[in-house]
């Protein structure tokens, strides 16, 4: 396999994680300053875990389950082989019970990444097509950019929660405490905006880079596309319950689920459309090669 490091994705990276971190300065110094620190330890803990224990916290989210070779013999010796050819450590293997066609990969690092399938999406297709989006998930994980968007996510998420839950921790009060929780609830929506902006501009780019990762890994980007198309076109008709229920995943999925106009303004992916594009250009290059 020709892998070739993806430095736009890399500088992104760097920067994303950069910008996050001076932003992460600003929200920590501004709750003290607002005599909000008493968030802190939540923070930290919550830091610890999400960074630690987000493999596990993705997958308990979902309501995977780990799978054993004898349980799911294709799945394992495909992911086997496409995790030599990629020149990973095979993940661990995980299954969702659900109709809604998505797989997602997560984890701290490449020695600790798990890959997630749905059982709707092994039904739905074809050998290689599902060689392409497990390729895919793979490329994530060889790029690294799977720990940078949990910990790219772990800001927003806490911003979010100080916003939506800030009055609690002022107990209702109007003297300077209560105003001091107001104080933070305005800066920590400011912060949700900014990350919220970062990620996704991070995260459409990874999945660019992803899918030609996935190219890359089995040779065949068509099978990609055929997969993008089948997935994005079956979402429809998916009950939204069973979408509601997996939503908050939306940014590691390989396809996310809003598809009305609101969510892709804010989507985390490009256009399905754009992608197998994208993958049509890069088989014809690599016909030509």
């Amino acid at each position: 396999m020709d892998w070739k490091p993806d430095w736009g994705l890399r500088g992104r990276m760097v920067l994303t994680m950069f910008l996050l971190f001076a932003l992460y300065i600003v929200f920590v110094g501004a709750l003290v300053y607002t005599d909000s620190f008493i968030v802190l330890p939540f923070v930290a803990v919550f830091l610890f875990a999400q960074f630690f224990f987000s493999d596990k916290l993705a997958l308990y989210s979902m309501g995977a389950k780990k799978v054993s070779e004898d349980e799911y013999p294709e799945l394992h010796a495909t992911i086997s082989r496409l995790s030599q050819q990629a020149d990973l450590p095979k993940p661990k293997i995980a299954v969702v019970d659900s109709r809604v066609p998505n797989a997602f990969a997560t984890g701290r690092s490449q020695n600790n990444a798990a890959i997630c399938v749905t059982t709707g999406l092994m039904r739905m297709l074809d050998s290689d097509e599902l060689e392409g989006v497990l390729a895919h998930e793979l490329a994530h994980v060889k790029n690294r950019d799977v720990m940078v968007m949990t910990i790219a996510s772990f800001l927003s998420t806490v911003a979010f929660m100080i916003v939506r839950w800030g009055f609690w921790f002022g107990g209702g009060n109007r003297d300077r405490q209560g105003g001091g929780i107001i104080a933070a609830i305005a800066v920590s929506l400011v912060v949700w905006i900014v990350s919220f902006v970062l990620i996704r501009a991070l995260s459409r780019y990874r999945e660019y880079a992803a899918d030609r990762g996935a190219a890359v890994i089995t040779g065949q980007p068509s099978a990609l596309a055929s997969a993008l198309m089948k997935i994005s076109g079956r979402m429809d008709k998916v009950p939204q319950d069973d979408l509601r229920e997996q939503s908050e995943m939306n940014a590691f999925f390989i396809i996310p689920i809003k598809s009305d106009f609101i969510g892709r303004v804010f989507s985390t992916h490009p256009s399905t459309e754009n992608r197998i594009e994208r993958l049509r250009q890069l088989e014809r290059e690599m016909e030509t090669a």
